[in-house]
C-alpha cells in the first residue's frame, strides 16, 4: 500500500500550480500518490494537472463536473485515496523539501498516530518568508485549525466518518474532532513541511465581508456535537480564533464588527460549561455579551502597548546617548598597548583566521590580552577561558575606544573611531571567486543596499590586508582601493591545522562525527546564493547517498547564513547523510573528509592545502556569474582556474562517485595547479607571521 495520498484541490490556481505539483513530486521520500481535484476550474489548471498525470504515474487526476468548492472537493480527493494517510494541500501551497521523509520518520517514530501535526511556515507575494507562528508545544487545539498542517491517518479518517465542510472555514469543524477523537494518539512534527502562500488578491482570506461569519457557525456545530470536557477544552482555542477573524480587516469591514461579535457572543455564552469563568479579558467580554467593553479593551491594549513603545525607544535612546558619551571619553584615555579586540563573521563568535591569531598570539604574545566582539545571541558560541565584551554594551565600547589592536575578517559593529596609534588587522575570510568591495557595483541584484561609501571608509581604517594568495592581494588592492593599509601576504592562519594535525587527530574527529572506519567521507558544502532565500540544495541528499551505497558518508555543511542546521534534523543519517551545519569548526569537518564536493563557496581554496580530490558541483553556474559575477571560469577545465572533476548535474555528481571520475590522474593535475595558484603561502606557519608582524613587530619577510 502507499504510504502518502497527498490531495490537492484545484480552482483558479493556474499560476501557482505547477511549484506545487513540483514540491510533490520531486520528494526524497517517493512512496506517494498525488490526487489533484480539479473543481470545475475555468483557467489551465486542469490541463497543468493532467501534464503532470501523463508524465508521472503517481499523478491522478479527478474531475468534478461542477464547482463544489474546496471543502468538497478535498472530499473528493480522499475518497479517491489509497495510501496509509492523507496529506491535504492547497493548489498555491507548496510541500517543502524533505518535508515527507520528516513526516515519514516522525509517524514511524511515533507508532503511526492516527494525526500528526506539522509545523509551517508562510510567504507573501514579495517571497518574504516568515515562521508560521504556532506553538506545538501545547494543546494541539491551539494549533491553526487548517487541512495542510497536519497528516490524518486514513483508516481513522474514513472510521470516524470525517469530512470538510461545505463553503468558508471548511477545515474547522473536521480537524477540530480528527484532535479530539484522535485523544493521546496526536503526534507532533516541530518542522516546517508546508509553505502557506499569503496571495495579494484573490484570496477569501484577503476579501471582508459577511461570508465570514461563517466561522462562527462552524464553532456553533462543533460545540454543539462535543461533550462537557470536549466544549470546556475547545471554547478557549474557538474565542480566540473568532476574535482573532474579527480584528482581521482584512475579513471583517468595520460596519460588521458589532454583529459579528454578538453572534460570536451567542455561540459563546451557549456553550460555555455552567459555573466557570472565562479565563481572559476577550472571553469575558464575549461572556457578557458586551462589545462596548470588549472595544474599550482593544483601545486600552492599542494605547498600553503604544505608551510601551515609546517608552522603550525613550531608554533606547538615553542608553545610546549615556554609552557614546561615555565612550567620547574614553577614546581621551591611553591606547592599552596590551589589548587586542578580535571578531570574525559579524560577531558570531570565535573562529576563522583572528581564532587562529588569537590562539597563536596567547602563545608567542601573552602580554597581549585578547577579547572577543561577539552579539549577545552568540555568547554561548565562546570557549570557555576566552574573554569576550557584547556588542554595543559599555565594555565593548570601552575595549574598542583603548584597544592598540583590531582584528576582524568583517567589521566591528555601532561605527567606531579609528584612533591614531590603533593598528587594524583585516584577515577576510575567503579567497574571491565572487565580485567583492566596488565590483560589486556591476551586480546590483547581489548588493541589498550596500553603501559603498561605507565600504571605502571602512577600508580606510585597516593597517593591513591579509592575504592569502597573490590573486586575493591583486583583487583585494582594486576592490577595496585605499592608501591607508599595506598588503600582509603570510597565508591564511585558519589553514595552519591542515599541516599540523596528525591522523591521530583525524581519526578523533571522524570519530566524533560518528564516521565508521573504512568508509569514504565526503565534505558537501555549498555556498549560499544572492538571489535566493534559505538553504535549498540542488542535490537530493537522500537519493545521492543511496546510490553512492553504505561505504560512503555525506557530510551536509550549510553555509552560516541559513542558521544552525540544513533542515535534516528530523531524520538524521538519512542513510548516509549527516548534518554538520552546526559544527564550530569547518576546518575539522575538512580534516575528516576524504573529498570536498562544493560549487562556488571559497572552502575550496582551504581545502586545496589538504592535496586531496575537489569536485565542483555547479547546476547553476552560468545564473550565479550573471547575478553575482566571478573572477575566473570554475568550469573552463583550465589549470589554475578548476579544482578537479565537474558536474553539472545529479547524475554527473553520482557517476562521478560510482566510476571513479572523482580521482584520477587528470583531477591530480588539476588540483596541483589550482594548489600552486591559491596556496603558495600555506604552510602551516601563517599564524606564527602575522602574530609576529603584528603584535612583534618583526618585518614581513618577502
Amino acid at each position: 500500500m502507499t504510504r502518502f495520498s497527498v490531495v490537492v484541490p484545484v480552482h483558479r490556481v493556474q499560476g501557482y500550480l505547477r511549484a506545487c505539483l513540483e514540491s510533490v513530486l520531486t520528494q526524497s521520500f517517493g512512496d506517494l500518490e498525488l490526487i489533484v481535484v480539479d473543481d470545475a476550474s475555468p483557467d489551465a489548471s486542469a490541463a497543468i494537472a493532467a501534464e503532470y498525470a501523463e508524465r508521472d504515474p503517481r499523478t491522478h487526476v479527478v474531475r468534478v463536473p461542477d464547482r463544489t468548492g474546496t471543502g468538497p472537493a478535498r472530499n473528493t480527493g480522499a475518497d479517491h485515496a489509497t495510501g496509509d494517510h492523507l496529506l491535504f494541500l492547497d493548489g498555491d501551497d507548496l510541500l517543502l523539501s524533505g518535508a515527507l521523509a520528516a513526516v515519514d520518520a516522525a509517524l514511524t517514530a511515533a507508532g503511526d498516530p492516527d494525526v500528526l501535526l506539522c509545523a509551517h511556515d508562510r510567504v507573501d507575494w514579495w517571497e518574504n518568508v516568515r515562521p508560521g507562528g504556532d506553538d506545538l508545544t501545547g494543546d494541539p487545539l491551539a494549533v491553526t485549525p487548517a487541512a495542510w498542517n497536519r497528516v490524518f491517518r486514513r483508516d481513522f479518517w474514513r472510521g470516524q466518518e470525517l469530512a470538510f465542510s461545505s463553503g468558508a472555514y471548511e477545515d474547522v469543524v473536521p480537524v477540530h474532532t480528527a484532535t479530539l477523537r484522535a485523544g493521546d494518539r496526536v503526534a507532533v512534527l516541530d518542522r516546517p513541511c508546508v509553505r502557506w502562500r499569503e496571495r495579494r488578491a484573490g484570496s477569501f482570506t484577503k476579501t471582508p465581508g459577511r461570508a465570514h461569519f461563517a466561522v462562527v457557525g462552524r464553532y456553533e456545530q462543533l460545540l454543539a456535537a462535543a461533550g462537557p470536557e470536549e466544549r470546556a477544552r475547545l471554547l478557549p482555542h474557538a474565542a480566540a480564533h473568532l476574535l482573532a477573524v474579527l480584528d482581521d480587516p482584512g475579513r471583517i469591514r468595520q460596519a460588521d464588527r458589532r454583529d459579528f461579535f454578538r453572534e460570536a457572543s451567542r455561540v459563546h455564552r451557549t456553550y460555555a460549561p455552567a459555573g466557570t469563568a472565562p479565563g481572559t479579558p476577550e472571553g469575558k467580554a464575549l461572556a457578557t455579551a458586551s462589545f462596548a467593553a470588549y472595544e474599550g479593551l482593544r483601545k486600552a491594549e492599542t494605547r498600553r502597548l503604544r505608551v510601551t513603545r515609546r517608552l522603550t525607544r525613550q531608554k533606547k535612546k538615553l542608553r545610546a546617548r549615556a554609552l557614546r558619551a561615555a565612550y567620547r571619553a574614553d577614546l581621551r584615555r591611553p591606547l592599552d598597548p596590551h589589548l587586542a579586540v578580535y571578531g570574525a563573521y559579524w560577531n558570531r563568535g570565535v573562529s576563522c583566521n583572528p581564532a587562529a591569531i588569537h590562539a597563536k598570539a596567547r602563545e608567542l604574545a601573552p602580554h597581549v590580552r585578547g577579547v572577543w566582539v561577539v552579539s549577545s545571541r552568540n555568547k554561548h558560541r565562546v570557549p570557555p577561558g576566552v574573554e569576550y565584551v557584547i556588542e554595543g554594551s559599555r565594555r565593548y565600547w570601552q575595549a574598542m575606544a583603548t584597544a592598540t589592536y583590531l582584528v576582524n575578517n568583517s567589521s566591528f559593529p555601532g561605527g567606531f573611531t579609528k584612533r591614531p596609534g590603533q593598528v587594524y588587522l583585516q584577515t577576510h575570510h575567503g579567497t574571491p571567486l565572487k565580485t567583492m568591495g566596488l565590483d560589486q557595483r556591476r551586480y546590483p541584484a547581489g548588493t541589498h543596499g550596500i553603501s559603498f561609501q561605507k565600504v571605502l571608509d571602512h577600508t580606510d581604517q585597516w593597517d593591513f590586508s591579509l592575504s592569502s594568495n597573490p590573486h586575493s592581494t591583486e583583487v583585494w588592492e582594486r576592490v577595496y582601493p585605499s592608501v591607508a593599509y599595506q598588503p600582509l601576504e603570510a597565508g591564511y592562519p585558519r589553514n595552519d591545522i591542515y599541516f599540523t594535525a596528525g591522523e591521530d587527530e583525524v581519526g578523533r574527529i571522524r570519530a566524533q562525527l560518528g564516521v565508521d572506519d573504512g568508509r569514504t567521507v565526503l565534505l558537501y558544502a555549498p555556498t549560499h546564493r544572492d538571489y535566493q532565500k534559505g538553504f535549498l540544495p540542488r542535490l537530493d541528499l537522500r537519493r545521492f547517498a543511496e546510490t553512492l551505497g553504505p561505504s560512503y558518508v555525506v557530510l551536509v555543511r550549510a553555509h552560516y547564513f541559513y542558521g544552525a542546521d540544513a533542515g535534516l534534523e528530523s531524520h538524521p543519517q538519512l542513510g548516509g547523510v549527516v548534518d554538520v551545519t552546526g559544527h564550530p569548526h569547518v576546518e575539522e569537518l575538512c580534516l575528516a573528509a576524504d573529498a570536498l564536493v562544493t560549487d562556488y563557496s571559497s572552502l575550496m581554496f582551504d581545502y586545496a592545502c589538504l592535496d586531496r580530490p575537489i569536485v565542483t558541483y555547479a547546476p547553476d553556474w552560468q545564473a550565479y556569474r550573471l547575478a553575482r559575477g566571478t573572477y575566473f571560469d570554475l568550469l573552463s577545465g583550465r589549470p589554475g582556474e578548476t579544482p578537479g572533476a565537474v558536474a553539472t548535474t545529479e547524475d554527473e555528481l553520482a557517476g562521478l562517485f560510482r566510476y571513479g571520475g572523482w580521482d584520477t590522474a587528470e583531477t591530480t593535475a588539476l588540483r596541483t595547479a589550482f594548489r600552486e595558484r591559491f596556496c603558495p603561502y600555506d604552510d602551516g606557519k601563517a599564524a606564527e607571521r602575522v602574530v609576529r608582524r603584528l603584535f612583534l613587530a618583526a618585518p614581513q619577510s618577502s
